[in-house]
């Protein structure tokens, strides 16, 4: 198929190099059109340009890498012609945005990805394969934090302002946090919990506590922070016969590793198994190849814009619940 990548900052970059072979990269659109040529001169025959429309039209697939202002309207505008997409998370700045992205997608039979690649992180792959055998019992919750510790100058940049990004850290590493928790726990009837500003002098929140609830009772508690000062990934699923603990996403987050404690009949220490990936991230291309897989076999992929909806409407609750001006 050939593919477009619209925005190519850090993240196309990523997705750029992740592309399996057999697949042609055939336009690459920035309104940085520096930023647009270094990318597209990495693969023969393919078209830099600042116009992103101008990108869609050549493809079949496109991957939408923009900042948050943008992603839903390209989205929407490529699944309207029928191009398959693959949108960063959060896939927009509100329900509202995304909802127009799957009635369009609706209305041409694309099939539309959304960018929650940390379901294909090793550690969260052999955490979900073990959470299915069952040998952990029935769930009781879950218990998730993500934060980064910031960098000078991210007051200024466009996460900060309310128009670009939508909202702020709930929206931005807390939507990984819920996608994951809805993944292993289902849909959450009741949301409690609030956002707020605590250090960063910009538009939106720095810090987000969720308090989540399902149907049957499963609850989970997830914060979001980017005043961590020290870059962080944990996420604990609790059975009632063992537990899953995955700690590090590698890089400045540690190395990757998933425990599984699973009770003993005498109670008492657990035993004990541990597993870690030192190596390179690969969610990425792992991402990717699924995505082309579910389009080959013309199959709603998991992580889709039904789950990007689910947790946008989690985090508009803690937004409309916490009003920071």
């Amino acid at each position: 198929m050939n593919i477009a990548i619209v925005g190519c900052g850090l993240i196309g970059n990523k997705r750029a190099k992740a592309l399996p072979a057999g697949h042609a990269l055939v336009a690459c659109a920035d309104t940085n059109l520096d930023r647009a040529k270094s990318l597209a001169q990495t693969r023969a025959g393919c078209l830099a340009t600042p116009d992103w429309r101008v990108a869609v039209d050549r493809a079949d697939v496109v991957i939408v890498c923009t900042i948050n202002n943008m992603l839903a309207e390209v989205a929407r505008t490529a699944a309207e012609a029928g191009k398959h997409v693959l949108v960063e998370k959060p896939a927009g700045r509100n329900v509202a945005e995304l909802l127009a992205t799957r009635e369009a997608a609706q209305r041409s039979g694309a099939i539309v990805k959304v960018g929650f690649n940390h379901r294909l992180h090793p550690a969260l792959i052999k955490a979900r394969e073990i959470w299915d055998t069952g040998v952990c019992g029935q769930l009781m919750y879950v218990r998730g934090r993500y934060g980064q510790g910031g960098r000078l100058g991210m007051e200024v940049e466009w996460r900060g302002k309310r128009a670009l990004a939508g909202g702020g850290e709930m929206l931005d590493q807390g939507v990984h946090l819920i996608d994951l928790a809805r993944w292993f726990a289902g849909d959450f009837v009741d949301v409690a919990g609030h956002v707020s500003r605590y250090f960063w002098d910009w538009e939106v929140e720095d810090n987000g506590f969720a308090l989540l609830k399902t149907a049957t009772g499963a609850t989970a508690f997830l914060h979001a922070s980017c005043t961590e000062w020290k870059n962080t990934f944990s996420f604990e699923i609790f059975g009632r016969e063992g537990k899953l603990q995955v700690d590090g996403l590698g890089g400045s987050y540690g190395v990757e590793k998933l425990t599984h404690y699973q009770m003993l009949p005498h109670m008492g220490p657990p035993a004990t198994t541990s597993w870690e990936w030192p190596f390179p991230d690969d969610s990425w291309e792992l991402e990717l190849k699924y995505f082309l897989k579910c389009i080959d076999r013309h199959e709603t992929p998991a992580g889709n814009i039904d789950d990007a909806i689910a947790a946008l409407r989690v985090v508009e609750t803690l937004y409309e619940r916490s009003q920071i001006k």
